[in-house]
């Protein structure tokens, strides 16, 4: 199954998302869950979140996952939703 995760960075957290960004990534490329990933950007260009498509077997996995990810123990979000999701375009 495909799950959205769409999370929400805390205000000011900047620092936390560049200081914990080298093990996200590598996070991001240790598995097969991440189909699609990549931050979500203000007015300016700044990073303020995440949008990660996972491709797994269902929610459990998923939020298994995301209790995983360095951001998320770094204490950098503010909100991280979970949500089913149905591709019709792309690959």
């Amino acid at each position: 199954m495909l799950v959205a995760l769409i999370a929400h960075d805390k205000p000011g957290a900047l620092s936390v998302r560049h200081e914990n960004r080298p093990a996200h990534v590598e996070y991001l490329k240790s598995g097969t869950a991440v189909q699609q990933a990549g931050p979500l950007l203000d007015h300016v260009g700044d990073m303020i979140g995440s949008l990660i498509i996972l491709d797994v077997a269902d929610m459990d996995e998923a939020r298994i996952w995301a209790d995983g990810d360095p951001y998320g123990k770094a204490g950098l979000f503010e909100s991280v939703d979970l949500i089913p999701w149905n591709r019709v375009i792309g690959g």
